[in-house]
């Protein structure tokens, strides 16, 4: 793999063992969602060893902000890096010396790879400072994994006067060296859906005495599908599982409720709209053909990953200086809260390749570490060159205007 003339990867090279110690120490010390104290102050220490600054005006419970560069003047452009930094509530299987010291608890997701990357990224923009043409300000999440983290930073204002941000995702299934980069829907909106069915209990050797919700929910769980099947377009796409069923206590006894959840997975609103309204009228109408009484309560998740195609084509333009391997990548029926971002500000997300045996949540999972100089590379090389082209912009307005 080559270097590009400011020679990042080289100097990523000189900082591997530092990221790859990073990363253990946090999956050693995983935390959940909005738990992340320890993790906070641990990022918080090597960023400030390092000189950098931490932004105080941000306020959050567990997460952080932290920023490179001095503004030239009150236009100069921000561009933000974001890592996710919490765990999952999973029991660790990999076997691996550094493997998490929390029963129960693991980093399944690589969020600890992600951390450790965006790290790099700060290292390396620290010792190029005096070139930036700009700020990178350095958004360091909770709470990715209930989808609720995003809204929180935006709470905080550390977007406000950001021109765009950048993120990514491990994917297991690419080698080390690839980056996935795609313009528009990338990742999809992912949705929860709880059906509670109420019906009229009875002696299961009496039917006719009840209003047997669990046939309602069979029907229903059949009817669902349809929707997919009948009322989305073939050049669309759509996921919808029902995922639990719970109903009954005894083996003769017809209950009086059945409940159901599940997911609905979309890459467009259009669609997601659609089968949303869908979805409701096909529950409606399957409990009132049974006589049962329906209650649909939905869990609102992330809109889908839309990638904006101006900063996708510079990405690529990065990763191909560098010597990467670029691909368009298959969209992921995941959800992502870095959505979240996309509907304030232009955002661009990423999928980097980590030659992983296990998909993401599972017990065994874990990623090639040799991904980390690579990520952090492409992230400080992106930072820089984005804000120079953003400097360019201004400069190619300022001088229209000037001239008209």
């Amino acid at each position: 793999m080559g270097a590009n003339s400011h020679g990042v990867i080289g100097q990523s090279a000189d900082i591997k063992q530092r990221l790859i110690d990073i990363r253990r120490y946090l999956h050693q010390y995983p935390e959940l969602s909005n738990e992340e104290y320890q993790t906070t102050a641990f990022i918080r220490e090597q960023l400030e060893q390092a000189g950098i600054r931490i932004a105080t005006d941000f306020p959050l419970q567990t997460g952080l902000i932290a920023e490179i560069g001095e503004p030239k003047d009150a236009t100069s452009p921000i561009i933000a890096l974001r890592a996710d930094i919490d765990a999952l509530p999973i029991q660790e299987q990999t076997g691996l010396s550094y493997a998490s010291t929390i029963p129960g608890k693991m980093h399944a997701c690589g969020h600890d790879f992600h951390t450790a990357a965006i790290l790099g990224a700060a290292f390396l923009l620290k010792e190029r400072e005096q070139e930036l043409k700009g700020t990178v300000r350095l958004v360091f999440q909770p709470a990715e994994e209930k989808a609720i983290g995003a809204a929180q930073v935006l709470q905080s204002g550390a977007l406000d006067g950001v021109r765009a941000i950048y993120g990514f995702h491990n994917k297991p299934e690419l080698p080390v060296g690839t980056i996935g980069i795609k313009a528009g829907a990338l990742m999809a909106a992912a949705d929860g859906f709880t059906i509670e069915l109420e019906g009229i209990a009875s002696h299961a050797a009496v039917p006719e005495a009840s209003i047997d919700p669990i046939v309602a929910a069979s029907h229903l769980v059949t009817a669902l599908q349809s929707i997919v099947s009948r009322n989305i377009s073939s050049l669309e796409s759509a996921v919808i599982s029902v995922t639990k069923i719970q109903s009954g206590t005894s083996w003769n006894v017809i209950p009086e409720k059945a409940v159901l959840d599940g997911t609905l997975r979309t890459f467009d609103e259009g669609v997601r709209s659609k089968v949303i309204g869908r979805f409701t009228e096909i529950v409606n109408g399957v409990a009132a053909a049974f006589g049962t009484k329906a209650a649909l309560r939905w869990i609102q998740g992330p809109p889908p990953v839309n990638n904006d195609a101006n900063l996708a084509r510079a990405a690529g333009k990065t990763a191909e200086n560098l010597g990467l391997v670029v691909v368009e990548p298959q969209p992921s029926p995941a959800g992502e809260d870095f959505a979240f971002y996309q509907k304030q500000i232009p955002g661009f997300f990423a999928f980097i390749g980590t030659a992983g045996a296990r998909e993401w949540h599972h017990p065994g999972f874990d990623i090639d570490e040799r991904a980390l100089p690579i990520s952090a590379s492409f992230f400080a090389e992106l930072a820089v060159s984005e804000l120079e082209r953003f400097a360019v912009e201004k400069e190619e307005r300022q001088g229209l205007t000037n001239r008209t």
